[in-house]
């Protein structure tokens, strides 16, 4: 989720071991927010590990969110690895998510793929926002992405997801990305979407159609029961779509990741939003 991710054994200096091991980095990083009792948010655990940093920024708002920045250690995800964040939210409380830079998802010396295991928890009052940089699949890669979310009846999460197929110039990698969402216990949506090498069809005119990013934003909140959210067009390959939820779903395709963004942060409007965590650091 992150840019430049991290790796396998690594020396203080953050660089890769570079002993052959036959296998890539394991590693599993860990955020839990909670509300304080004084109307803002704590951040009881923040245990980033290996190209997992956790880092606190400063919030511009009210104060009542806290805002975390996932910042990359080391390259990855490269073949082999296997990386796992897991974000708790707990009753009452709001956390907004970023990273400082896209994630680079890069062929290793491993001929297994990668892997990157993401599970949410959102318990009742509570509200994240999930809002990493894209993802991008390099030429040779090979990432199996998982997205787990399980909410509360009166949970509220905007999540976005962006993926680049190829850097300037090159053929992208094989991705696989999955989202399961849970809501009070029931399914909400569960979508996997393959592409590059291997994948059938990925790039017709029925799936991207020549396009080199896709996305989505998922907006759930429990204001979507009396008024939800209409289908539109947001543009010509971008779509809002309700979900029994209750929820909206923006799904689009771009032909790079500006135009791509623009047309994601157009659905942000399907819910009012809190006041924008920067991604820097505070001095």
């Amino acid at each position: 989720m992150t840019g430049t991710l991290g790796a396998t054994a690594t020396t203080g200096t953050g660089v890769r071991d570079t002993a052959p091991t036959g296998t890539g980095v394991r590693a599993t990083a860990r955020l839990v927010a909670a509300a304080d009792g004084r109307g803002g948010t704590a951040l009881p655990v923040l245990a980033g590990d290996g190209p997992l940093a956790l880092r606190r920024t400063r919030a511009t708002g009210d104060g009542g969110e806290a805002c975390v920045t996932v910042v990359g250690a080391m390259s990855a995800p490269l073949g082999g690895d296997r990386i796992a964040l897991t974000a708790t939210v707990g009753p009452g409380a709001r956390l907004r998510v970023g990273s400082a830079a896209a994630t680079l998802a890069l062929p290793g010396r491993c001929a297994e793929p990668a892997h990157y295991a993401i599970r949410l928890t959102v318990a009742d009052g509570a509200t994240l926002d999930w809002l990493p940089e894209p993802l991008i699949s390099a030429h040779g890669s090979d990432l199996r992405m998982t997205t787990t979310v399980e909410l509360a009846a009166t949970a509220r999460l905007v999540l976005r997801e962006e993926q680049i197929l190829g850097r300037s110039g090159e053929q992208p990698g094989r991705l696989t990305s999955r989202l399961t969402v849970h809501r009070a216990g029931r399914p909400l949506l569960d979508q996997e979407l393959s592409y590059g090498p291997g994948a059938p069809g990925w790039d017709g005119g029925a799936v991207l159609g020549g396009h080199r990013a896709a996305g989505q934003l998922l907006v759930v909140d429990p204001a979507f029961d009396s008024e939800p959210v209409p289908p539109r067009l947001l543009a010509d390959t971008a779509v809002i779509t309700p979900l029994t939820g209750p929820a909206a779903l923006v799904s689009a395709v771009a032909t790079d990741g500006l135009r791509l963004r623009r047309m994601l942060d157009e659905g942000l409007s399907a819910r009012p939003r809190p006041e924008r965590c920067p991604v820097r650091t505070p001095a």
